[in-house]
């Protein structure tokens, strides 16, 4: 297993994202896909994110991507949803005629943590701690 590195840690931080758009619209074709994941990678930088995996449907995106531990992920979304829905109306203005207010996203999304080891097994392993020195 390949761990990511900083100063003073050692992490390996990956997150399923996914984003949905306003009222579930069906809105979201190969190019706005592209553009969205292009818009992703660049705010992504500044933010210590690596994309991993990207797909899309008509009304939504999968996002797979690794943080580093100090990655503020709340200000992350907030900063993504907010530039790429103005960015998306601006250079795709055939969106508005299904979303005509300002944004594109749903307020909402989820957010997973993935990777690793299963809940189960790093349970049993903290469980079984300590428990040789008894």
């Amino acid at each position: 297993m390949k761990l990511d590195t900083n100063k003073h840690s050692v992490f390996q931080l990956y997150y399923h994202l996914i984003f949905v758009t306003k009222y579930r619209r069906k809105v979201i074709d190969d190019e706005i896909s592209e553009f969205a994941k292009s818009t992703f990678e660049r705010i992504a930088e500044s933010y210590h994110i690596t994309l991993e995996e990207w797909n899309h449907d008509q009304d939504h995106v999968h996002i797979l991507f690794k943080a580093h531990p100090k990655t503020e992920l709340s200000k992350f979304i907030n900063s993504y949803k907010s530039a790429s829905s103005r960015l998306i109306k601006r250079d795709y203005p055939r969106v508005k005629e299904h979303l005509w207010k300002e944004m594109f996203w749903s307020k909402s999304f989820c957010l997973l943590t993935t990777g690793g080891a299963p809940i189960e097994a790093i349970k049993k392993y903290i469980e079984e701690q300590g428990n040789n020195h008894k």
